[in-house]
C-alpha cells in the first residue's frame, strides 16, 4: 500500500513558476514509476510527465515538455515537478500516481496509487 501527499501548488501569474512535491509512504518507493497528471475543470484527467522508479527515464506531454522536469529522489520517498513559464492554460489540479510493476505509462488507468491532488492556478 502507498499513500501520496502533494504539496507546493498555489496562485502565481503567467510566466511564473512553481514546485510541486508528492510524498509517499512504504518501504518500495523505488520500485513504483510516478507520474503527474492533471485535471482542469469540466475536462478529463491528463498525463503531464512520468518518471521511472530509478530515475533514469522521464517522458513528457508535447504541452509541457521544454518547462515542466519531473525528478524524484529516492531517499526521501518524493518525487517533485518543477514548473517554470507557466500559462493559464497550466491551471488545473495536479495529481501524482505510483505505478506498480515493470515500466511507466502515460495513462490513468496504469497507475495503482494516487494522492488528494494539489491546486495550480496561474493568472494572466
Amino acid at each position: 500500500q502507498v499513500q501520496l501527499v502533494e504539496s507546493g501548488g498555489g496562485m502565481v501569474q503567467a510566466g511564473g513558476s512553481l514546485r510541486l512535491s508528492c510524498a509517499a509512504t512504504g518501504r518500495t518507493f523505488s520500485s513504483y514509476a510516478m507520474g503527474w497528471f492533471r485535471q482542469a475543470p469540466g475536462k478529463e484527467r491528463e498525463f503531464a510527465a512520468v518518471i521511472s522508479g530509478s530515475g533514469g527515464s522521464t517522458y513528457y506531454a508535447a504541452s509541457v515538455k521544454g518547462r515542466f522536469t519531473i525528478s524524484r529522489d529516492n531517499a526521501k520517498n518524493t518525487v517533485y515537478l518543477q514548473m517554470s513559464s507557466l500559462k493559464p492554460e497550466d491551471t488545473a489540479v495536479y495529481y501524482c500516481a505510483a505505478k506498480a510493476g515493470a515500466g511507466w505509462s502515460t495513462g490513468v488507468r496504469d497507475y495503482d496509487y494516487w494522492g488528494q491532488g494539489t491546486q495550480v492556478t496561474v493568472s494572466s
